[in-house]
């Protein structure tokens, strides 16, 4: 069975710019991340929600250019006047951001894996499953 993944706008970000913090190649893994999911003929969800925050980083030039290498592999997903609603309980309940939250909500809708760096969705764990690029590598 086909994987579906959800990499939050900060893992695109990784990837794009190739980031580093002192230590770790976080781009090199997010670009492991991004192969391997195609090699095993995964799934990515891509949501307005991603797209509209890399929008304020890039272009929307850059940003087709950027999700070329896996078409075929993208589903994009449009969030509902239901899941903006639940991302408003989940931000109260979780103490997340809404825009967080919405993210949290459409990854488990998706029944996909959650791919994130940002620790506060650890708060979410017991309701989707949230992994860091590392961690499926």
């Amino acid at each position: 069975m086909k994987r579906r993944f959800y990499l939050d706008t900060c893992i695109w970000r990784d990837y794009y710019e190739n980031r580093s913090d002192n230590f770790r190649p976080l781009g090199e893994w997010a670009l492991k991340l991004l192969n391997n999911i195609i090699e095993d003929k995964d799934v990515i969800l891509v949501s307005e929600l991603v797209r509209d925050e890399m929008l304020k980083f890039i272009r929307i030039e850059e940003l087709d250019n950027l999700l070329k290498p896996f078409e075929g592999r993208i589903i994009f997903i449009i969030p509902s006047d239901e899941q903006f609603n639940e991302a408003k309980l989940f931000s109260r309940r979780y103490s997340l951001t809404i825009h967080d939250a919405l993210h949290a909500v459409l990854a488990k809708d998706n029944d996909a894996i959650l791919i994130t760096r940002d620790k506060h969705f650890e708060s979410v764990s017991d309701i989707l499953c949230v992994k860091k690029p590392e961690e499926l590598i």
